[in-house]
């Protein structure tokens, strides 16, 4: 038996084939691959092409479609540049940065038909009419601060928090100071708050409702500006596209010249 295993086939007999790539072909052994042929790259599919999307956001009241997103209970929803549909139910948001703020408005509380909006008061504008519900993200976290009530007035709100913006701003050493500062948005039909904290120039927000292990959601004091700014404006812009007459109201001309957007 051992005289049978010794009897191995003679390697020194293989002969060298080149074939027409260059590459030593061994026979027995796999072919190797012509690795001189590399695929064309530089054709590149357009990426120019992109779909029309203006016919959706004309039959959702929306302009200029820039995403999705908002609320899970709202239903679906298309960007514009600054505010989340919220007419029957879908949503307005602003987009492309970190802090995303938007509403939705309530169909179970909607605005009288009869109201004429030329003459509405600050009381009525803040406290009576556009209910719905509104939040704050942090779409890089994916992280969401909002109500669920339907009745929270929704300009009141975007007042409210470009009052608060400034109230956290009134220490003159600015994104310099240690000393934190305060301040809170109260809900007139519910206890709970809304609380803010700046330090330096962070802005930490959270609420009553939050739960105990849940961290603020942190934006820096001026995109936190700019975005409540932005929001306010373009709320307006779609509150006087479903209210004739509000574009005539003193209150609201007043409301925009007091918060102008920030570049």
């Amino acid at each position: 038996m051992l005289a049978e295993a010794s009897k191995a086939p003679d390697v020194t007999e293989v002969r060298s084939v080149t074939g027409a790539s260059g590459l030593t072909k061994v026979p027995g052994l796999t072919e190797v691959p012509d690795l001189t042929k590399v695929p064309d790259l530089t054709k590149v599919p357009s990426l120019t092409e992109v779909p029309d999307l203006t016919e959706a956001s004309r039959a959702s009241g929306c302009r200029g479609p820039r995403g999705v997103g908002g609320l899970g209970a709202s239903g679906a929803s298309r960007h514009r540049g600054g505010v989340r549909c919220a007419v029957e139910g879908g949503e307005r948001g602003t987009i492309g940065r970190v802090l995303d703020i938007g509403y939705a408005l309530s169909r179970r509380f909607p605005d009288p038909p009869q109201m004429d909006y030329r003459e509405a008061d600050v009381r009525a504008l803040r406290h009576d009419l556009f209910c719905g519900d509104v939040y704050l993200a942090d779409t890089k976290a994916d992280r969401e601060l909002g109500t669920a009530w339907g009745w929270v007035p929704v300009l009141d709100f975007a007042w409210a928090l470009c009052d608060i913006v400034e109230e956290l701003d009134k220490d003159p050493l600015g994104s310099r100071a240690s000393r934190p500062q305060y301040a809170e948005l109260d809900f007139t039909e519910s206890t709970d708050r809304m609380l803010f904290v700046r330090r330096f120039g962070w802005v930490d927000i959270e609420a009553d409702w939050m739960r105990a292990e849940e961290e603020p959601l942190t934006f820096s004091h001026g995109e936190l500006r700019k975005e409540a700014r932005d929001f306010l404006h373009d709320l307006v812009a779609d509150l006087i596209d479903l209210h004739e007459g509000l574009e005539a109201n003193p209150a609201i001309w007043t409301l925009q010249a007091r918060y102008p957007r920030v570049g």
